[in-house]
């Protein structure tokens, strides 16, 4: 078992690595590989997300009902952004990209957030959805924004 010290010393060379700046991290997350969350930044990502997304996206973060079904305009619900949902499959490039400008393409209705919300506000809200994630999800999307916003295979 690695102590509490070890964990903050690891969790900070981490963060210096990987650009973060968390330093209370679990065990699991040292050991995986993962860069930390940071439980400030996850909490304002919070906030912003209660504000600006909950709305569509639902407070739990669920979507909407049948959101894998198209309207009858063709346009798709709000996808959930938990573990269920695909939000997941994007690196963070490209989802801070959706949020900040929007897609307006028959089968999306995203609006433009840009003018609401910084790009800092917008990676907050990011590292929210990351903390509802599970390991293998935040793993995948780790991969991906790793490579620069390619999935593999």
């Amino acid at each position: 078992m690695i102590s509490k010290r070890l964990r903050v010393v690891l969790a900070v060379m981490a963060a210096l690595v990987s650009g973060c700046s968390m330093v209370d991290v679990g065990d699991s997350e040292i050991e995986s590989g993962l860069p930390p969350l940071d439980g400030e930044v996850v909490a304002r990502g919070a906030d912003l997300y209660q504000a600006q997304c909950a709305s569509c996206h639902g407070g739990d973060l669920s979507g909407e009902d049948d959101w894998r079904v198209a309207k009858e305009d063709g346009s798709y619900p709000a996808p959930p952004h938990d573990s269920s949902g695909h939000t997941w499959h994007h690196s963070d490039n490209t989802l801070l990209e959706i949020i900040r400008d929007g897609i307006d393409v028959p089968q999306s209705r995203m609006p433009t957030f840009g003018e609401k919300l910084s790009d800092e506000e917008i990676l907050a809200i990011i590292e929210f959805l990351k903390s509802n994630w599970g390991r293998e999800e935040r793993s995948y999307q780790w991969q991906i924004t790793r490579r620069g916003g390619q999935p593999s295979g």
